[in-house]
C-alpha cells in the first residue's frame, strides 16, 4: 500500500528565479548582520555611520539588496571592513541582484 505524501506542491518554473533572488537577498542580509554584530555595532549605530536611516539598514538585513555601489561602500566603511570584503558578499549572493 503506497501513498504519496506531497508536503509542498511544485512551484511553477517561472517563480524559481524570484525564489532564488529572495533567498540570496536574505543570505546577503544575514551576512551583513553578522559582520555588523562582529563589529559590535547596533543597527542604529551602523545606519548612522553609513548615512542611512535605521529602517533602510534593517531592510537590507532582512533581504532587500542595495542597488548602488555608494551604499555598499558606506556600509563597508561603517563596519570598518574593506569594500572588497563586501564585494565578495555581493559576488557570493549575486543572484539577489538578478531581475
Amino acid at each position: 500500500m503506497s501513498t504519496e505524501l506531497k508536503m509542498f506542491p511544485s512551484l511553477p518554473s517561472s517563480y524559481l528565479p524570484e525564489v532564488r533572488r529572495q533567498s540570496m537577498g536574505r543570505l546577503f542580509g544575514s551576512c551583513i548582520q553578522g559582520v555588523r554584530e562582529e563589529a559590535d555595532l547596533s543597527l542604529e549605530e551602523a545606519a548612522r555611520l553609513s548615512g542611512m536611516k535605521t529602517f533602510e539598514w534593517a531592510a537590507i538585513e532582512e533581504g532587500t539588496v542595495p542597488q548602488d555601489a555608494s551604499r555598499l561602500r558606506a556600509m563597508a566603511d561603517a563596519m570598518q571592513i574593506s569594500f572588497d570584503q563586501i564585494g565578495n558578499l555581493v559576488l557570493l549572493c549575486r543572484a539577489a541582484w538578478e531581475l
